[in-house]
């Protein structure tokens, strides 16, 4: 399935979700309506259960973050028809979290340094943060093809793209190796997100229904999602696969205004210009 941004402010498009066959399904604000959950017997939309041996916690607890099963949030879902260009993604991404000591530890073996992050994806036609509930992006590191968010124990965090192009396209999301549409392992092949052209898409937790998402949230590696379902392996790790629309013209990133020489001139420009001579203020010209 493909489905659109989780969340979506008053008067914005409303973001999209898309099924096997070309259809999507578009989140939209209004929490008020509750749709149907899917069949008890699906694997779809199921809460984490707990580990069947839980008899002794492990020796060595892997240390860092991973990405708790958070509460519910409102989130409703609609459908649109979206055709893939090609059975490959048109751009993929990947950014990895954790705390500020493995993040550190991370960029220390990289050769990075923090800064706050929001990565260009696809030539720079889109644009992904991880950012805060208040829509700030984490502090991370950046270096050569690796991205680093850090995070905080305890903290909501929900995943922003921006869509700076004409065009649209199917965005399959995937947190510490599980599909945030399902919670089963993700695959590239599976149906995702839709994000409209010039708009932004917020997912903000597993999908439990067509109407709610759990939160991520920062937390022990023991306490994950993927620790309690499938396994810790690929804790720390954000994906996204992203698709172009058949038959869409060509994606180009809309010209900025930033041309290079204007960027240098600001950076150059002299708040004293003038040189050290100087007298009174002197008046106007007469106009008599």
């Amino acid at each position: 399935m493909l489905v659109s941004s989780s969340r979506v402010r008053p008067h914005a498009a409303l973001p999209l979700l898309a099924l096997a066959f070309p259809v999507a399904l578009a989140a939209c604000a209004s929490a008020s309506k509750t749709t149907a959950v899917a069949p008890a017997a699906s694997a779809a939309f199921a809460e984490p259960e707990a580990p069947a041996a839980q008899a002794a916690q492990a020796e060595h607890e892997r240390p860092g973050l991973g990405t708790a099963w958070g509460e519910a949030v409102p989130s409703q879902i609609s459908f649109r028809p979206f055709e893939r260009a090609s059975r490959e993604p048109w751009a993929a991404l990947v950014l990895h979290y954790n705390d500020a000591d493995g993040a550190a530890a991370h960029a220390a073996y990289l050769g990075a340094r923090p800064a706050p992050l929001e990565v260009d994806a696809g030539e720079g036609a889109l644009s992904v943060a991880v950012t805060d509930d208040d829509g700030r992006p984490f502090p991370g590191f950046a270096a050569g093809d690796r991205t680093l968010v850090i995070g905080e124990d305890g903290a909501r965090y929900k995943i922003v793209v921006r869509n700076r192009s004409a065009a649209r396209f199917e965005v399959v999301a995937s947190v510490d190796g599980l599909d945030v549409l399902d919670g089963q392992p993700a695959s590239p092949s599976r149906r995702g997100y839709l994000v409209e052209p010039h708009g932004e898409l917020t997912i903000d937790g597993f999908r439990t229904s067509s109407d709610a998402v759990a939160a991520f949230r920062f937390g022990r590696v023991a306490d994950s999602y993927a620790a309690q379902t499938t396994g810790d392996r690929n804790v720390g790790v954000i994906g996204m696969a992203i698709f172009r629309e058949r038959g869409a013209p060509p994606v180009h990133r809309e010209r900025s205004p930033w041309t290079p020489d204007e960027v240098e001139r600001r950076d150059s420009a002299d708040p004293f210009p003038a040189g050290a001579e100087r007298g009174y203020a002197a008046p106007p010209p007469r106009t008599w």
